[in-house]
């Protein structure tokens, strides 16, 4: 599994350095154009996407350890 995170409309360092305590295995971006590509207006986002790049989940807000937990082992059963 991998985690992509886009550092948008923020400091590269700032965003990466929290989303850095929250996640590990993350490859990073920064190109403001993904925020149009999915419609984001506002931060922080999440959407879970499969494997085969179709959205199965989003939601915007902050999301608690056991929400996101739950949402990534649901996303890894329907790529398995």
């Amino acid at each position: 599994m991998r985690f992509i995170a886009i550092g948008g409309r923020s400091d590269f360092d700032k965003t990466k350095s929290r989303a850095d305590e929250l996640l590990s295995n993350v490859d990073w971006g920064m190109d403001d154009s993904i925020w149009d590509l999915y419609g984001v207006r506002g931060q922080p986002v999440s959407f879970l996407i499969t494997g085969n790049d179709v959205i199965v989940g989003n939601w915007f807000g902050a999301a608690g350890e056991e929400r996101l937990r739950q949402a990534l082992d649901e996303l890894v059963a329907l790529d398995a």
